[in-house]
């Protein structure tokens, strides 16, 4: 599928849903797998019968400019989304209870402002989404953005496309349910998938992301993977996997300096060029010029 075709303008609101169908089903218990972030822990024993006040998710006020430089006039709907995350998500299980006080902070501020290392127009494709992070938190503040949301698992993918219906973003949101390998090859009979750039939190170490995530990335595009502190660490270690599979010199940039503090670090890789499957070794060929079986 061209990357320009990640969102199709003019549909219904109800579009993301057949996304969801796009792969077997799968029940709750489904393992996790490549492209699947773990944003939240199973909820606890009656959780679902005492569900999270929304009052938790509100705005502190010392975040508020913050807040309104990153969103600008769609600070109310990033409002609606920390309250969907602070009660539904923690319901049911994409969020840990613990994290909802913190839901602006460490998550939505943490996230949007990465929108500053992407161009204009872009089309994103957010690997192993879990609920929304960064890709729907970059739609929000981003407008002008085409974002898929790829999740394999069942559970949160329901709670994607019920997010997007609710903030009102199927024009410019879907949501696929796969492994990235799944969304790059089209296994699952929706793809292939290519986007602008590829983004990641919390996923994976940077050879498993670069493999799982470069190869949706269209030539030129790039990779942007939220890191902590380890990030100069994984890139001496994993820089010469990186290399082979097509990717320039990963780069440390620092997004927010001056709006959130700390700024959230990130990874940077352009894929420069196009690298195929790995070709079978042919077997070698006795002295009598017949294959020697192993």
């Amino acid at each position: 599928m061209p990357s320009s075709a990640a969102a199709p303008e003019g549909r219904p609101s109800s579009a993301a849903a057949p996304e969801a169908a796009s792969s077997p089903a799968a029940g709750p218990e489904d393992p996790p797998s490549p492209g699947d972030a773990s944003e939240g822990a199973t909820p606890p024993a009656g959780a679902a019968q005492d569900a999270p006040s929304p009052t938790v998710a509100v705005l502190p006020p010392e975040l508020a400019g913050a807040a309104r430089a990153l969103f600008g006039d769609r600070l109310d709907l990033a409002a609606a989304y920390a309250e969907l995350l602070a009660t539904d998500g923690v319901v049911r299980g994409l969020i840990g209870p613990r994290e909802a006080p913190r839901i602006w902070d460490r998550h939505l501020l943490n996230c949007a402002a990465v929108a500053e290392r992407i161009p204009q127009g872009a089309t994103v494709l957010d690997v192993g989404s879990g609920a929304g992070l960064p890709g729907l938190v970059l739609a929000i503040a981003r407008p002008d953005l085409t974002v898929t949301l790829i999740e394999p698992l069942a559970r949160r993918t329901s709670f994607l496309i019920e997010a997007v219906q609710h903030l009102g973003l199927a024009k410019m949101v879907r949501v696929f349910r796969g492994r990235a390998d799944e969304a790059a090859t089209g296994a699952t009979g929706v793809g292939p998938l290519s986007g602008d750039v590829v983004t990641a939190r919390a996923v994976a170490p940077l050879d498993r992301l670069s493999t799982w995530c470069l190869p949706l990335a269209v030539p030129g595009g790039r990779l942007i993977a939220l890191k902590g502190a380890s990030a100069a660490d994984e890139i001496a270690e994993h820089a010469q996997t990186v290399a082979r599979l097509g990717g320039g010199e990963p780069e440390v940039h620092r997004c927010g300096e001056g709006v959130i503090d700390p700024p959230t670090t990130v990874v940077e890789i352009v894929r420069e060029r196009m690298v195929g499957p790995a070709r079978p070794k042919a077997p070698k060929r006795s002295r009598g010029g017949r294959s020697r079986r192993r």
